[in-house]
């Protein structure tokens, strides 16, 4: 199957790749930087270019000769708006929407869009009211596709030898004798990254997981306290954790916002925490996988082990 993975480039996307390709599926990824994925190469059924997935046209050549699309396009960030910021809608609700109308037009049938666990029209945050705007988006397009065959997935955080989570609170362990935290108590179920990556892969042709939509959780809950302690414990440097009222969250986000790049925290990352983001779902069987704990892989990568070797599979 020639499968077209929007976002392959990413922290997902690389284990993604990676499975597809010991599965025997030819893959074709698009990047806005062909250097920053350069080290999918090593792949032999992989094909890496650059173009603008943001223009229809280019779009719909890709999908021209695809069999089946995953989109796995993410920010963490945008700027402020209602019900959501300019980032988010064109990220999440306006590149999923172009995505699975240009799969309609074309004729692929196949779609996985990646969601995330906390989707929610009313939710707390502009991220999660995107999220659940991009799946509605999708969803009426392909009601009027009668050979379209969409799955959506609801990824808690993803955790992994790459990931800018666990690794963020090991790196301020590192420089901070105690880590200041707001939303100390918000709970969440962290999933393994190639966990995630093979569900999806496994799901690509299972007909069983087609109009379905899937939480993909962890094993485990834990608070965003018990987190920042354990990734600072695991790193060798143990650090106590300062729950900082929400007020004080909200400043400290505001000045990381008004700095150069991408912030560490935003107001509205704050504003997720204030939901939960965990579920009581068991595993789905047709994904096959059974959840691997953070205990079993989180020390070994950020004491610098090397049992998780990345995305080559």
């Amino acid at each position: 199957m020639r499968v077209l993975v929007i976002g392959g480039t990413g922290f997902i996307g690389q284990h993604l790749v990676a499975c597809l390709v010991r599965a025997g599926h030819f893959v074709h990824v698009p990047t806005r930087r062909y250097q920053k994925g350069r080290n999918l190469l090593v792949f032999p059924t992989l094909t890496l270019f650059e173009d603008d997935i943001h223009d229809d046209a280019v779009l719909e050549r890709l999908l021209s000769e695809a069999d089946a699309v995953v989109n796995l396009v993410g920010v963490l960030h945008s700027r402020p708006g209602k019900p959501y910021g300019p980032e988010f809608e064109r990220a999440h609700v306006e590149l999923p929407r172009r995505i699975a109308a240009a799969c309609r037009k074309t004729g692929v049938p196949r779609l996985l869009h990646v969601s995330a666990l906390g989707a929610d029209p009313q939710g707390p945050s502009g991220y999660q009211r995107s999220k659940a705007a991009g799946e509605a988006a999708v969803w009426a397009e392909f009601s009027s596709f009668a050979e379209g065959a969409l799955t959506i997935f609801r990824p808690s955080v993803v955790f992994g030898r790459e990931d800018n989570f666990m690794n963020l609170f090991a790196r301020l362990a590192r420089w901070l004798p105690a880590i200041p935290l707001a939303g100390a108590q918000a709970r969440l179920q962290p999933v393994y990254v190639r966990d995630v990556a093979t569900a999806m892969a496994n799901a690509l042709e299972n007909s069983q997981t087609y109009g379905k939509t899937y939480v993909v959780a962890g094993v485990s809950q834990y608070t965003l306290a018990d987190l920042a302690r354990l990734a600072a414990k695991w790193s060798g440097r143990p650090r106590p954790v300062l729950p900082m009222p929400r007020f004080i969250g909200y400043a400290q986000a505001l000045l990381f916002e008004c700095l150069p790049g991408l912030p560490i925290m935003s107001r509205d990352n704050l504003d997720s925490l204030r939901a939960d983001n965990t579920s009581d779902e068991i595993m789905a069987p047709e994904l096959g996988i059974i959840p691997t704990p953070l205990e079993s892989v989180a020390p070994s990568y950020l004491r610098g082990g090397k049992p998780d070797r990345g995305p080559v599979h």
